[in-house]
């Protein structure tokens, strides 16, 4: 008896790498739209009323909870990385929550986030393993235009050591949605400078650091706010040493379906070239009757409640 009770112990303690694999992911970076990572509660400063009990998406803690769940369960299944770039969640106790009442906890995942002055109170954040990435540095960058009253996402300017020697700077964006037709896409032309500029001046103040902006843009790699605003109209490399790492992605593939098109609007741009994956397993999938082919398994489709991840696919590139 005593021989089976130590077995079942030793099984329990292997179930995780079981099921999620053998190692860590320790040098790898992801970045993932969570799609609206809410909290139940009402924020009068925020248009967030349809993410509560009584709201239109009749929000609830048993929903939350789920939600949370699963971003967890994603997070396990890329193996654990040692960074993790978010989009579109309300605020720090969203954050606060992921890692101290799921499994995050035990990996030793913190964040770091900044409100924005988003409208509907999503902001970008950062999920990182102390120990593994050790953060020195970060702040909010601004790119609404309060006098022309567009608000929109903070770029989030995060530094770090990545192992024990290697620094590493990360912007995490989410660039204001095509809803907004023409005026959206001059703020997206607008923030790609802002961000070209970003990361050019901190190549030149840390050579030999790791540079990578990181984010759904908004905008696939051959649209303009991409291909001019970045400076890739050329290819996969620009004049300041960045490299889109999206280009070996095959057209057709991506990491966001709209109607039946995929595509690549989440995407990493760095002063390296590395590969970037799209990560998407068969649970995060579902088939698409409409358009035919599969598409991502959601959380919502207008206001009908599906149960799903997100409406994106994470991506993650390994940093050798």
């Amino acid at each position: 008896m005593k021989t089976c009770r130590s077995v079942f112990t030793i099984l329990l303690f292997l179930l995780p790498s079981m099921l999620w694999g053998q190692e860590d992911a320790r040098w790898t970076i992801a970045f993932w739209n969570v799609e609206n990572l809410f909290d139940t509660q009402r924020d009068t400063l925020k248009d967030d009323e349809d993410f509560t009990p009584q709201g239109e998406n009749h929000w609830t803690a048993s929903r939350y909870a789920d939600k949370r769940n699963k971003i967890y369960k994603i997070v396990a299944a890329m193996q654990w990385p040692a960074v993790v770039g978010l989009a579109e969640v309300e605020n720090d106790r969203v954050l606060r929550d992921l890692c101290r009442f799921t499994p995050l906890r035990g990996r030793g995942y913190e964040f770091v986030h900044y409100e924005s002055a988003d409208r509907r109170g999503i902001d970008c954040a950062l999920l990182y393993r102390k120990g593994l990435f050790d953060v020195f540095e970060s702040r909010r960058v601004d790119v609404s235009d309060s006098a022309g009253g567009f608000f929109t996402r903070d770029l989030l300017l995060v530094g770090g050591v990545l192992g024990r020697e290697d620094s590493c700077y990360i912007i995490v964006n989410h660039w204001p949605s095509k809803r907004n037709g023409a005026s959206a896409e001059r703020y997206r032309m607008k923030i790609a400078g802002l961000l070209l500029g970003m990361m050019d001046s901190l190549q030149r103040r840390h050579p030999g650091a790791l540079v990578l902006a990181m984010g759904d843009l908004n905008a696939s790699p051959e649209e303009e706010a991409v291909s001019k605003g970045l400076g890739f109209e050329g290819g996969c490399r620009n004049s300041a040493g960045f490299y889109n790492l999206m280009c070996h992605i095959p057209k057709g593939e991506g990491s966001y379906k709209y109607k039946d098109t995929w595509s690549c609007i989440d995407q990493m741009v760095a002063n390296r070239q590395l590969e970037v994956e799209v990560f998407a397993p068969q649970f995060m999938l579902e088939e698409d009757t409409r358009y035919m082919g599969m598409k991502p398994r959601r959380t919502y489709s207008g206001m009908k409640y599906l149960g799903g991840y997100s409406d994106h696919l994470p991506i993650l590139v390994h940093i050798p």
